[in-house]
């Protein structure tokens, strides 16, 4: 591809493993020299029907066949969004980059596997799509995740850490000219399995886990499990939640407890990782900064400068991430690092697919 173009305009779709919704970022790139700059030019969560999230939530069960069918069906919904976006946000735009839905992600069996597929997007949308960014991390004995580091280090160089709390929280930073990024630990996935054992789909602005009391049974359980003294590079996914995590939390403690004691590990985990430098800055983004009682926790427990990111960050930094991911595969530079995922070398990823 052509790396001639300064400026971009890319749509950027993330659905993230808390199936809150789809998120679409329409966002302008522009390169002046070697410093990248960014705004979001408009942004939609589409939350999903009863029935979209009835199939996507099923889509780990599938046979090869079912799932390859709803590979093509996802596709073909993700690019009917793009279509009717920009009926809503006239603009001319150069390429879709797609996250896609994560189903199964197992780097130490060597497969990862997001659904959407790039060339029903592009069939439907008619415009390249850029998609796939994390299988071929994974074929070079990588993690396939996190991704984001690399957009953190381009876009968000202000800040010394950047944490997004998304259905697993992760973060990205810098050590000895070395960007270093991994999963921190679950976020969402755990806080809405909570509220959802009481008919909630989440604790708004934690106003339950606030009313909660530590239990000091399952915060030790928690930070006890393995995962935490696994070094990294390393990632949690949804097999992990499920097997791991999931269980030990007990049915029969009071919900507000269970999400007051998990609100508390995923600040203990936090504090225990960040890098120790005076007067720092944390960026926070992802639905999580939204949780009140979370962001207090954090804050509470980390020992620099706790920045929550204005709304469009909140909502959309990993679309707009992934918009960037995508620029960056357009102009064949490296967009996933080594020193985050653990693969042989730092690399270009992502397949375009054109109408």
């Amino acid at each position: 591809m052509s790396t001639v173009s300064r400026h971009y305009h890319v749509i950027g779709l993330m659905s993230g493993t808390s199936m809150d919704g789809l998120d679409i970022a329409l966002c302008r790139f522009e390169l002046q020299g070697e410093q990248w700059s960014y705004a979001i030019l408009a942004a939609e969560t589409l939350p999903y029907t009863s029935d979209w999230l009835v199939r996507l939530q099923s889509l780990p069960e599938l046979t090869g066949e079912e799932l390859m069918a709803e590979h093509a069906a996802y596709g073909n919904f993700l690019g009917q969004a793009v279509c009717d976006f920009q009926k809503r946000h006239p603009h001319s735009v150069d390429f879709v980059a797609s996250h896609g839905h994560t189903v199964f992600h197992q780097p130490d069996r060597g497969f990862t596997f997001q659904a959407g597929a790039g060339s029903a997007i592009a069939a439907v949308c008619g415009l390249p799509v850029v998609s796939d960014f994390r299988t071929a991390d994974v074929a070079m004995g990588g993690q396939g995740a996190p991704l984001v580091p690399i957009g953190d280090r381009l876009l968000f160089s202000p800040f010394d850490a950047c944490l997004n709390l998304g259905g697993i929280a992760n973060i990205s930073f810098e050590r000895e000219g070395r960007r270093i990024a991994f999963d921190v630990s679950p976020c969402n996935l755990l806080l809405n399995d909570l509220a959802g054992r009481i008919g909630l789909p989440y604790d708004d602005g934690g106003k339950l886990a606030s009313s909660g009391s530590i239990n000091d049974s399952l915060l030790q359980r928690l930070n006890a499990l393995p995962y935490y003294t696994r070094p990294f590079p390393k990632s949690l996914g949804r097999e992990d939640i499920e097997h791991d995590f999931l269980p030990l939390l007990d049915e029969e403690l009071m919900v507000a407890d269970s999400l007051a004691t998990v609100i508390r590990h995923i600040a203990v985990q936090l504090a225990a990782v960040l890098p120790a430098k005076k007067e720092a800055k944390l960026l926070i983004s992802g639905g999580g900064a939204l949780n009140t009682a979370l962001i207090a926790e954090i804050s509470a427990n980390v020992n620099c400068e706790v920045v929550v990111g204005t709304p469009d960050l909140l909502h959309f930094k990993e679309a707009l991430i992934f918009a960037f991911l995508g620029v960056l595969r357009w102009r064949e530079a490296v967009n996933v690092l080594s020193s985050v995922t653990g693969s042989r070398s730092d690399h270009c990823a992502g397949s375009i697919n054109l109408p």
